[in-house]
């Protein structure tokens, strides 16, 4: 693991940490980091000692959605992430690539744009008292998709259609993240790491019958009541 890679990955215990680390940026993805993902989660997932992942980004912020000007430069990788997210083959989060092991978030700052898919595919989700979200797509001439479906899937239509409507203007910080049920806990900045830690162990007690759960509770989100019941882990 080299300090300059765009992603690490770091094993704790029975946990398996992926951060995003191009913290110049707001830890923006560029074609390293989007070539990347997949293989880390592949990576975590396949790891018998990993029982569960947690999701954070270095310095200042915590995700901030693609690096537009980077991907200018590189056409060929502008137009793949363009052409997966015509054919909704997003390949950024656990959710996108089947990961069943529990996936903790812990947003450390600002999280804008395409950072939200790893917020709404989130099997629980940690913000510090600094952290902000906000979706921007609007006030760059672009279209916020599938963003804001997940976010809105979670819980607080209304307030994610005013932040895909009115665009970077629109900030929601973390108490407030709390009090719509983006997030389960708010915590301080210098506590927000061990807290995802302590969080993740008590998801790997019981790896088996977590993801199980993990399993349930995501069929239950997607369909009725009573088929949810019938698929039950």
């Amino acid at each position: 693991m080299r300090s300059d890679d765009p992603l690490l990955l770091d094993r704790r215990g029975p946990v398996g940490w992926l951060v995003f680390n191009r913290p110049d940026t707001g830890n923006a993805m560029d074609a390293a980091m989007m070539e990347r993902l997949p293989q880390a989660w592949a990576e975590l997932a396949a790891d018998n000692s990993v029982a569960a992942i947690v999701v954070t980004g270095s310095g200042r912020s915590f995700q901030t959605g693609l690096d537009v000007r980077q991907l200018s430069r590189d056409p060929q990788a502008l137009r793949a992430m363009s052409r997966r997210t015509r054919q909704a083959d997003l390949r950024l989060t656990g959710w996108h690539l089947g990961v069943g092991k529990p996936v903790v978030t812990a947003v450390n700052g600002v999280c804008a744009g395409g950072g939200l898919h790893f917020v709404a595919d989130s099997d629980v989700v940690l913000a510090s008292e600094t952290a902000t979200f906000l979706d921007p797509h609007v006030s760059l001439g672009q279209v916020s998709a599938f963003e804001s479906i997940g976010m809105a899937r979670r819980a607080a239509f209304g307030t994610v259609a005013r932040m895909a409507l009115t665009g970077a203007q629109e900030r929601i910080r973390a108490r407030e993240a709390r009090r719509l049920g983006w997030v389960s806990e708010v915590v301080a900045a210098e506590r927000l790491a061990g807290r995802a830690q302590e969080l993740a162990e008590a998801a790997a007690r019981h790896p088996r019958s977590a993801t199980a759960r993990k399993t349930a509770l995501w069929h239950a989100l997607e369909t009725g009541l009573t088929e949810a019941k019938e698929t039950r882990g």
